[in-house]
């Protein structure tokens, strides 16, 4: 029981580890940074992703005597740049990006100035994808399925260290939520966010869709191995570790992108 106890909580330990470094380290999760001008220190967060409206970026900035500009185009075309002034709403310089289409980029970037003086937020642009409104209560099912099918995949991969592993249970649980959470309600979630159901291969290059498919299929295989042989468990750790690693590419990594051409 001691065991069993511990193989839970280490599982939990790392699907949470492995789901905080996926979001932080994907493309839609915020720059963030500090800035020295005129000798204060101004820390700022952009954001990379936006659902329905214009997109506002905020930076915090006291001094009213500091300035800011706003500049975008959209992405991977051959625009001029639009530059607008920030607006300065209490102790903010605000500014807003125009909301395009599901999967359309824009590139931006935000220089202060005081007096002489000035600064960009960000060595090189910030790229910042919209996407759609996806329906509250199919995105709670998908993340949980999603959540709690790594949390199974990742007990069911440690089950091999017990004197007798039984894996049945613990890898059809896995191979259900993959299937519901992101097999189902994953090209669901897509077609609200980005228009279409499913992105990877062969028609596009969404590595967000094709790490489930691979994951799912890794269990498959390792139900179909551990049925014939209970004793063949390297099967469901290898494949716990399948999981593992394709669930730490970062989401939506080379995810829909809308051709303005």
């Amino acid at each position: 029981m001691r065991r069993t106890t511990t193989l839970w909580i280490l599982a939990f330990l790392v699907t949470v580890a492995s789901a905080v470094y996926q979001r932080m380290t994907g493309p839609s999760y915020p720059v963030r940074g500090k800035v020295k001008l005129a000798g204060a220190e101004i820390g700022f967060r952009l954001p990379r992703s936006q659902g329905d409206g214009d997109a506002e970026v905020r930076v915090p900035v006291a001094d009213p005597a500091v300035e800011g500009t706003l500049g975008w185009k959209r992405f991977k075309t051959n625009d001029a740049w639009t530059y607008t002034k920030l607006n300065r709403q209490s102790g903010d310089l605000v500014g807003r990006l125009p909301h395009q289409p599901p999967a359309g980029k824009l590139m931006y970037r935000v220089v202060l100035q005081k007096d002489m003086e000035r600064v960009s937020l960000h060595g090189q642009p910030v790229v910042i994808r919209f996407k759609g409104e996806v329906p509250q209560a199919v995105l709670v099912v998908h993340i949980f399925c999603m959540f709690v099918g790594m949390l199974l995949s990742t007990r069911a991969g440690l089950e091999f260290f017990r004197p007798e592993p039984k894996y049945a249970n613990l890898i059809l649980a896995s191979i259900g939520l993959l299937t519901v959470g992101g097999l189902m309600l994953g090209p669901v979630v897509q077609k609200y966010a980005f228009g279409a159901y499913w992105t990877g291969w062969p028609f596009g290059t969404d590595l967000t869709d094709n790490k489930t498919a691979v994951a799912w299929l890794a269990w498959v295989i390792a139900w179909l191995k551990t049925r014939r042989n209970p004793k063949a468990g390297a099967w469901a750790l290898g494949a716990a570790i399948v999981t593992l690693v394709v669930f730490g590419i970062p989401h939506s990594l080379f995810g829909s992108e809308l051709k303005y051409d």
